[in-house]
């Protein structure tokens, strides 16, 4: 399938690529814009690791279905942050029932994680000479966390250009989008196609669950992750007309 056409931003973009449903959609949005594209993941010790191996099934199925877009797509890294899962103390590294904290946020919530993920992306891409990082960061329909918030994003970014004196971007296309304008947004840049693989192949499930199945991808269905995927899912249904196409109903 060919992806829709739009003008092709010759600045390369640097993608903070989990191998979940909004970096999947991230991705997707970077590579209808830009004409080269770099994707980094981070292995901090998550209990989902699973999402490490996703990402490179994820990268291989958007290049085989979109060609369009695979020649845009360029290498990929993988950054080793250990010591940020060593010292977090989070349900999302340590094998803990996942619960509300006593400050309101999950104890998911992994302290600083995006304010390290996006140092280390700048600095990445300082060497690789790409001042756009593109983030799946959102404030709309998310689990709280304080390093998503728009806010904390555009403190960062000026700290960044300072910081390296270039005019460093981050960019958040989900930042205003609930899960289900995503779903929408997936839709509209790849169509059935990319849905489809976005169900298959992404993993957001917080316990790293890919053995059952559900009409919006794998997981445990009860995590925070995977409840915000299920509703998302189910809203962006409830408003998608009728198209006749069997790879929207995730089957």
């Amino acid at each position: 399938m060919s992806a829709p056409q739009t003008a092709v931003d010759s600045r390369p973009a640097l993608v903070l690529f989990s191998g979940g449903q909004d970096s999947t959609t991230c991705l997707a949005w970077a590579l209808e814009r830009h004409a080269h594209v770099e994707t980094v993941g981070f292995d901090y010790g998550q209990r989902h690791s699973v999402e490490l191996t996703q990402r490179r099934v994820v990268r291989e199925q958007i290049a085989a279905a979109f060609p369009a877009w695979a020649p845009r797509l360029g290498p990929d890294h993988v950054l080793d942050l250990a010591v940020l899962g060593s010292i977090s103390e989070s349900a999302l590294t340590q094998d803990r029932a996942i619960a509300l904290q006593d400050n309101g946020l999950p104890n998911t919530f992994v302290p600083g994680r995006n304010l390290v993920f996006l140092t280390l992306a700048a600095a990445l891409g300082y060497r690789r000479s790409i001042r756009l990082l593109v983030g799946g960061m959102c404030e709309t329909d998310f689990s709280g966390y304080p390093d998503c918030r728009d806010a904390t994003l555009q403190a960062q970014q000026r700290a960044l250009a300072l910081g390296l004196a270039e005019d460093v971007q981050i960019l958040t296309p989900l930042m205003w989008r609930d899960k289900a304008q995503i779903w929408a947004l997936a839709h509209e840049l790849g169509g059935a196609a990319l849905i489809s693989l976005v169900v298959e192949h992404t993993h957001t499930c917080y316990l790293g669950n890919r053995e059952t199945r559900y009409d919006w991808g794998y997981g445990c269905g009860t995590c925070p992750a995977c409840e915000l995927r299920s509703a998302g899912w189910t809203r962006w249904r409830a408003q998608t007309p009728a198209t006749g196409d069997s790879k929207l109903s995730g089957t």
